[in-house]
């Protein structure tokens, strides 16, 4: 996407630094934060007082009760000071009927919290689009790493738009907070201009460079992802933009 489309999306959805709809559940985080996924990413160039990264540390794979882990194999470069967050992709198939089991869910979570041993990493992303059989078993994750996180850790979560309007199956679980994914055919259930039921959904949004926005609510930390390596003249220029509206 052009550039001229990355810096209109992120002015329609940057608010003035001092408009929050609720208290911020990440002070010691930039109100921008970077997805860094799995591919070569030198971020050094980078503000770390106006944006963070989060970036994409492991994968687990679940396949019949066998529980795989794929470390980030792609190179990731960032000043010292910058935030970091440790993203863990959890991918499932449908036929994996035993990922339930207890011996599945405790690898599941050593898997987890190696990630948060990873140098300068401040809080622990999961992303898992959980079928409705998978709940229950994620909601035990969640609710077995909070009890054994450090207090001063943050755990978020991705969540899909339904999750956190129509389905709200996430309420009560105690996360940090819970990004609302508006791309990928994540905000088919999202009314434009609304806000979100559950109240872990309405401090960040998670949006994508290559797939524009009409409207959302203001006042939010931001997600970027990029479908390619992040470059610096685009993310300067995008981010020159954004300090016109805070």
């Amino acid at each position: 996407m052009r550039l001229a489309a990355l810096v209109l999306i992120l002015t329609a959805l940057v608010a003035p630094a001092n408009r929050w709809t609720e208290h911020d559940p990440l002070p010691e985080f930039p109100r921008v934060m970077l997805w860094a996924w799995e591919r070569p990413e030198k971020l050094d160039f980078i503000n770390p007082s106006e944006t963070g990264v989060a970036f994409l540390a492991r994968t687990i794979y679940l396949r019949r009760g066998m529980v795989t882990v794929l470390p980030r194999l792609q190179p990731l470069v960032v000043s010292p000071a910058t935030a970091l967050m440790a993203v863990v992709r959890i991918e499932s198939q449908p036929d994996s009927e035993r990922t339930g089991e207890p011996a599945s869910r405790i690898a599941v979570e050593h898997a987890i919290l190696d990630a948060t041993e990873l140098h300068g990493v401040r809080a622990l992303q999961i992303d898992f689009d959980a079928r409705a059989s998978e709940r229950e078993f994620y909601r035990a994750i969640l609710l077995d790493l909070r009890r054994v996180l450090p207090a001063s850790m943050p755990l978020s979560i991705t969540a899909l738009a339904s999750w956190c309007e129509c389905d709200g199956w996430i309420s009560g679980i105690p996360v940090t907070e819970a990004v609302p994914m508006l791309f990928r055919m994540g905000a088919e259930s999202y009314r434009a201009g609304s806000d979100f039921r559950v109240g872990a959904c309405r401090t960040s949004v998670g949006i994508s460079t290559d797939e524009p926005l009409r409207e959302i609510p203001r006042g939010r930390r931001i997600y970027i992802f990029h479908p390619r390596s992040w470059t610096t003249n685009e993310l300067r220029a995008a981010l020159q933009e954004v300090k016109r509206w805070q």
